[in-house]
């Protein structure tokens, strides 16, 4: 794999990123939240597998933590490109990387342009479990934020059917196009249980580039985050008065 940092150098270094990094203690669920139950997640992985020839392996389309956390067994990997998705910080989040006080941004897949990412395949001998747990951790109240169908994924001249999570443009967290500065701001200053937006950008820049894979939006993203990071602590803390400038 290719050395991003012999080819281009990211502004976004893990030292800025720990500058946002804060302990912060999980709040628990969210009021008003009604959460997906053990049989909404079934139901989801049947949906999937209605769709899929039994007893074939399948591939999972990552695009964003996934390729740095998979968190699922797969027995082979290969880069590949989605036609009509782009990566977009497009939804919300009050949670995970982000809080009420200060909310912060999460990606998605949204409609339009193409995406490179990395196909992940797993076995057909697991393939419910594996599915059951990438549902759980992708997706967790109603209506979801993202929700996993099969897309088409082109990987070395070939097509693949491959399962995404896709931004749900009928969620209420969803904000559609948003200028980058605005982004940067939010990733610059969000944090919750989970870690930083700034992480989040930084680790899925990094294994981008370690795959050959360079994001123009993403690389935009991490030299205004970069920037904000650095601006604010100029400033003497993150926003006005050192305190966590609240999302716009």
């Amino acid at each position: 794999m290719a050395d991003p940092m012999q080819a281009r150098r990211m502004a976004l270094t893990a030292d800025l990123v720990a500058l946002v990094q804060r302990t912060i203690d999980d709040a628990g669920p969210l009021p008003g939240m009604t959460y997906l139950s053990e049989q909404d997640y079934d139901a989801m992985v049947e949906d999937l597998l209605r769709a899929h020839p039994p007893g074939e392996d399948a591939w999972i389309f990552a695009f964003g933590s996934l390729i740095w956390k998979p968190e699922c067994e797969h027995l082979e990997e290969r880069c590949g490109t989605a036609h009509g998705w782009h990566r977009s910080f497009c939804f919300r989040i009050q949670r995970y990387r982000g809080t009420v006080a200060c909310p912060g941004l999460m990606m998605s897949l949204d409609r339009g342009g193409q995406c490179k990412g990395v196909l992940f395949r797993l076995s057909a001998q697991t393939l419910r479990q594996q599915l059951g747990k990438l549902c759980r951790r992708e997706t967790t109240h109603k209506p979801p934020n993202t929700v996993p169908r099969w897309i088409t994924v082109v990987s070395e001249g070939v097509s693949q059917r491959a399962i995404a999570f896709v931004i749900n443009r009928e969620s209420p967290a969803y904000v559609g196009k948003l200028a980058p500065g605005q982004i940067a701001e939010i990733l610059a200053r969000a944090c919750g249980h989970w870690g930083s937006g700034a992480e989040y950008l930084f680790h899925t820049v990094c294994r981008l580039e370690e795959r050959g894979i360079h994001d123009r939006y993403l690389w935009q993203l991490q030299q205004l985050v970069a920037e904000q990071i650095a601006s604010d602590q100029r400033r003497g803390g993150q926003g006005a008065g050192g305190q966590p400038a609240p999302a716009r």
